[in-house]
């Protein structure tokens, strides 16, 4: 029988129930346990394909095109697994997926309501996801807080599983501790009425992962475990920390996994823990690293108001840190505004402060010329640049204005009209926009590619032919492939029948690194298995 553990937020969000979840299917595997992370998102939306990066972050992308929420990254980054749409579900694809039953007669004219069914319609979902992973243990991550009318249903289905299978279900509450500054303790009243709000929903957790900016005492614990009916061994300690793989190593400390373990009658199966002292290698190796390099990142999405998000970039963030650190090299990473060289172009100058400079994807015209200014920049002063999707759109755009003289040349997606198209959108793409019909209609997920030898993609992959993701709509136009490569720009990536460009670079005699792709290497990127295209780039960065 499979085991069910359910991760819920208390306090506010954003208070790092994703990196809990991954933490505590790494430590399960550690064990001997096969696990799989299972993300459930509150909102309507049936996936997060449409939502806008600074309001959601990171839009990810599964193998299978599935578009959904930035903590799936985070368990393949951390299992080093590639999962698909069976492990993710939002409100709206549960109602979806319950209105379409119920018009194809499955539930034979019964009244079909809100509760029980759609908790019901939750539970199948996540035995679903166990039985195509084969997982004897499914970690399943509720967003959002206890207390918000957007849980409730999730909240139920928890309830329900709990009441019918009680040895075999847990529920953990990630909880923040407020801390108002020196001489100050961490508040647990918090915490209290949080658990207070789950009991109401019928649910009482099995253990509290205590976050805040330091590690929790033993007066807090016995504080929180006394008015909340919980022992003082339940509560785990969860203190911020910069490296979030050190996490499980973390949660170990207070010996998460064999509590787990315990109260799910199970017992350790590989008692040696290779792979942790693996892990724990590799951590302390980092935290001794004091060679560094200088990355700038031109992005659109991270500046809201007077605070930075870089969550729009946190695949993006963990693959520069995977390649850096395995080479051995701590990376100090930088936020540039590309509309501030569209303001002032003296800024430019800038970007020769970094070792490198990433043009990561994105939609829409907002901040557009300046990336351009910025990839010309770095193309004629020979600053190593890495394109990533739109990265690498821009950057045929720039070849084609600047070096084949096409003037004003440009993607359709933001001048319909140019003279120039050297980016345009797919044939069979024009009539899903034509009937506004955006969300899931791009090319997504796996795709193969295949590469050309003799240049920087084939000495980095060392094979003719790959499979990365993709998340786009549009296209290095094929009627301008001729006059781009007599130019110089060279199609190293292409699909299998030659009509779509997947990577773009110039050779290494003309510019040390000036390599882009249309797919995005960062989704595939793990913990200790970093990406090659991120480590070559490193490289050229560090020789």
């Amino acid at each position: 029988m499979p085991k069910y553990i359910f991760i819920c937020g208390g306090v506010m969000s954003g208070v790092g129930k994703g990196i809990a979840t991954a933490s505590i299917a790494k430590i399960l595997n550690w064990y001997g346990y096969k696990t799989t992370c299972l993300k459930i998102d509150p909102y309507v939306n049936v996936d997060a394909g449409t939502m806008n990066p600074i309001e959601h972050g990171e839009v990810f992308v599964l193998k299978d095109g599935t578009e959904c929420d930035q903590d799936m990254g985070h368990y393949e980054r951390f299992l080093n697994t590639e999962l698909t749409r069976e492990n993710y579900m939002t409100t709206g694809s549960i109602y979806l997926s319950l209105i379409q039953k119920e018009r194809n007669l499955y539930f034979e004219g019964k009244c079909v309501e809100v509760v029980p069914h759609i908790p019901l319609e939750v539970i199948e979902k996540i035995n679903n996801a166990q039985k195509f992973t084969k997982s004897e243990i499914i970690i399943t991550e509720i967003g959002g807080t206890v207390g918000e009318y957007q849980n409730l249903l999730f909240l139920e289905a928890v309830r329900i599983l709990k009441l019918h299978k009680p040895k075999d279900v847990l529920l953990i509450l990630v909880s923040y501790l407020p801390y108002q500054g020196e001489g100050m303790e961490l508040k647990t009243k918090p915490t209290q009425y949080a658990i207070r709000t789950l009991n109401s929903s019928g649910l009482q957790p099995d253990f509290v992962l205590a976050r805040g900016v330091k590690p929790i005492d033993d007066i807090r614990k016995q504080k929180i475990a006394f008015n909340c009916n919980l022992k003082t061994s339940d509560i785990i300690s969860a203190p911020d920390e910069k490296n979030i793989y050190k996490i499980p190593l973390n949660f170990e400390k207070d010996e998460l996994g064999i509590k787990l373990l315990k109260k799910l009658n199970l017992k350790a199966k590989n008692k040696n823990n290779s792979n942790k002292n693996i892990w724990r290698k590799e951590i302390n190796k980092i935290e001794s690293l004091s060679q560094k390099i200088k990355i700038g990142i031109i992005g659109k999405y991270f500046k809201s108001g007077d605070f930075i998000l870089s969550d729009a970039y946190i695949s993006v963030i963990e693959a520069i840190k995977h390649a850096s650190w395995k080479l051995n090299y701590q990376p100090e990473i930088a936020w540039l505004n590309s509309e501030e060289y569209e303001k002032d172009k003296s800024k430019l100058e800038e970007l020769k402060n970094f070792n490198g400079i990433i043009i990561p994807g994105g939609f829409g015209a907002r901040g557009v010329e300046g990336k351009i200014l910025a990839i010309k920049f770095c193309r004629e002063n020979k600053i190593p640049c890495f394109g990533l999707c739109y990265g690498l759109q821009l950057m045929v755009i720039e070849f084609a204005r600047n070096v084949c003289g096409l003037k004003n040349a440009h993607t359709t997606e933001i001048n319909p009209k140019t003279k120039y198209p050297v980016i345009d959108i797919l044939e069979e793409q024009k009539n899903f926009l034509k009937q506004k019909l955006y969300g899931g209609t791009m090319r997504l997920g796996n795709w193969e590619c295949r590469v050309k030898k003799g240049t920087i993609a084939y000495q980095t992959y060392k094979k003719e032919k790959i499979i990365e993701r993709h998340r786009h709509r549009y296209e290095v136009n094929p009627k301008y492939h001729k006059i781009l490569e007599k130019f110089g720009f060279i199609f190293s990536g292409t699909s299998l029948n030659g009509l779509l460009v997947e990577i773009g670079e110039l050779s290494q005699s003309a510019h040390p690194f000036f390599l882009g792709t249309q797919f995005h290497p960062e989704l595939k990127s793990r913990f200790l298995y970093p990406h090659p295209l991120f480590i070559k780039f490193v490289k050229i960065l560090i020789r």
